[in-house]
């Protein structure tokens, strides 16, 4: 409509039923549209539950160590890690040491980068390991290539053949016949 007087543009938005509603209060002159409140309430509400419900939460997940902690056990909290990572969560690894051990933080650090190179392409360091007081600390992300947390697999539904949609580049099994002779059977 172009630039008008704010009494003018009241009596336009009642003559038509609807209200004026500012929209850029910080331009010059303020920018109104003629339109119904409620409904750009409401509509204002509805994309914002629906950017809230497409923003991705990551967790964070910790695993914690001691400088003495075996190489196995080390590898068992190693496959959790990576579980943890594949499910996109981040993962806080902590060393915490017991009364001497502080004396060598070097064998937390060895352990630190032990654990960082067993995980390999599939976590991205985002703090390197550092001590807080009795506790060395590492924070370990998802790669950032591909987007965050995988997909999930689809599931064919009832009915539905696996894969429906997709060309089939497989035969099925062949069937299997039950040893021993056949008999038919009237």
């Amino acid at each position: 409509m172009g630039v008008l007087d704010t009494p003018d543009a009241l009596r336009l938005a009642r003559e038509a039923g609807l209200d004026l509603v500012e929209v850029n209060p910080k331009a010059f002159p303020p920018v109104c549209k003629i339109m119904d409140f409620g409904k750009f309430k409401y509509e204002e509400k509805k994309r914002q539950a629906d950017a809230k419900k497409r923003q991705a939460t990551v967790s964070l997940k910790e695993i914690k160590l001691r400088p003495k902690t075996d190489d196995h056990d080390l590898e068992v909290k190693i496959r959790h890690i990576l579980r943890f990572l594949g499910e996109g969560d981040k993962v806080k690894v902590t060393c915490r040491f017991r009364g001497r051990e502080i004396t060598h933080p070097e064998m937390a650090e060895r352990q630190l980068r032990l654990v960082v190179e067993r995980c390999g392409a599939q976590a991205s360091v985002e703090a390197e390991p550092k001590m807080e007081g009795r506790t060395m600390t590492l924070l370990l992300a998802p790669p950032k290539s591909g987007g965050g947390a995988r997909p999930r697999p689809r599931i064919a539904a009832p009915g539905e053949a696996a894969g429906a949609g997709e060309p089939s580049t497989s035969t099925p099994p062949p069937r299997r016949e039950p040893p021993g002779p056949s008999v038919e059977r009237r």
